[in-house]
């Protein structure tokens, strides 16, 4: 059995529109080139039926594999906690957290990280995903608390500024 993969409303719709295109634009694109150049004769030497079905081969795996994480996929809607619940205060999947060392160089330096799915991960907007090492010493934290990280020089102890669910 596969591990769950949970996922975010946003990153599940980008999933299915991925999909979607590769099924109803892209391969019907391909399979008309492929059978156009088919039609030309001689496949041994012609570029474009041998591109045309490597680019089938790549867009039937993406296919497979998509439709795979979909079939798997636990969408979580965070939207309830919006509310300024007890639970707003707790981290879980889908949390935007601000935090900050409590020592070192990086002492009172704010940082924010999204926990998000694994097909979601994106560094460069500060998206972690619930596997990861930062996520799984934030999750279940609340505001406010302290909460020991691993990182590359040895543990470090961050304190949760901010908690939000978008």
């Amino acid at each position: 059995m596969e591990e769950k993969n949970y996922i975010t409303p946003p990153g599940h719709e980008r999933i299915k529109a991925e999909l979607l295109k590769l099924l109803n634009v892209d391969r019907p694109e391909i399979v008309q080139v492929v059978h156009w150049a088919a039609s030309n004769g001689d496949r041994s030497e012609n570029g474009d039926y041998i591109y045309g079905k490597k680019r089938l081969r790549e867009i039937d795996r993406r296919i497979r594999f998509l439709n795979k994480r979909l079939e798997f996929a636990v969408v979580v809607d965070n939207s309830a906690r919006k509310n300024g619940d007890s639970d707003a205060e707790q981290v879980f999947f889908g949390a935007t957290v601000t935090y900050s060392p409590l020592e070192g160089s990086e002492a009172g330096k704010e940082t924010v990280v999204t926990i998000v799915g694994v097909e979601e991960v994106d560094l460069e907007k500060n998206h972690v995903s619930w596997v990861s090492p930062i996520a799984k010493a934030l999750i279940k934290a609340r505001l406010g608390d302290s909460v020991v990280i691993q990182t590359p020089t040895g543990p470090s102890e961050i304190e949760i500024l901010a908690v939000e669910y978008l």
